[in-house]
């Protein structure tokens, strides 16, 4: 018999964030996918400071087990690392924000 009890131990990263280059203007999406739902306190960092939803910052999870960022219209000093935090475990990428060269 199965149980369908899950402890927060239990959960894994099965698919970490992946390092991201954009352009200035662009979104940057960061997905980070857990082995099961019901893991508290999901909580997303850029450089050290937290994200919530807006209307620049999309923050979703599908399952409870696909966590998704998106950072719409992102600019230079958007560039920085991202850090996925669910419980205990952790998840970062590089966010580069690339800026258009103008060629006359």
């Amino acid at each position: 018999l199965l149980s369908l009890c899950y402890t927060e131990e239990a959960a894994v990263i099965v698919s970490g964030l992946k390092n991201t280059d954009v352009f200035v203007g662009e979104s940057a999406t960061f997905t980070c996918e857990l082995s099961h739902p019901g893991v508290k306190n999901v909580q997303w960092w850029l450089d050290g400071s937290p994200l919530h939803n807006n209307f620049v910052t999309e923050i979703s999870e599908q399952d409870g087990m696909i966590h998704t960022l998106t950072l719409n219209d992102v600019a230079c000093h958007d560039s920085g690392t991202v850090t996925f935090r669910a419980g205990s475990l952790i998840s970062s990428a590089k966010l580069l924000v690339k800026g258009i060269l103008l060629l006359e």
